[in-house]
Formats: C-alpha cells, sequence, structure tokens
C-alpha cells in the first residue's frame, strides 16, 4: 500500500497522522512515544470506501452489529 501523508500532529509523547493511498481510502494512526520508540500505535480506515474500491459487498448490519 502507498502512503500519503496529509497531516502530522504532535502532541508531547502523541502523534497523529492523517493519510490517503492514491485511490482516495482515507484513515489516521495515533501513536504513542517514549524513549523514541512507539509503545502504542492504534490505526482508522474507512471500511465502506476500500469494499466499494474493491468491489466488494458490504456485510448486512443485521448478521453482525459489530461492523
Amino acid at each position: 500500500m502507498v502512503c500519503i501523508v496529509e497531516h502530522i500532529f504532535e502532541d508531547g509523547e502523541w502523534a497523529i497522522m492523517e493519510w490517503k493511498d492514491p485511490l482516495g481510502l482515507r484513515g489516521c494512526g495515533f501513536f504513542h512515544v517514549q524513549n523514541d520508540k512507539i509503545v502504542f500505535q492504534r490505526g482508522y480506515w474507512d471500511k465502506l470506501s476500500f469494499l466499494k474500491q474493491h468491489g466488494l459487498t458490504v456485510e448486512n448490519s443485521d448478521k453482525n452489529p459489530n461492523t
């Protein structure tokens, strides 16, 4: 995957990176950095856009309420 950085935000030991890929998929990553090392990372991305880009069907939310 190609990641195009759109914004980077930093506050003390925390950083947020907003990104997109060449097809327009968007997401962000949250990073906790201590002693120059990432000690925690969490990422989010647009699942609906990803499924549509790849011609995949959207799951029925009634079958799995956690998606």
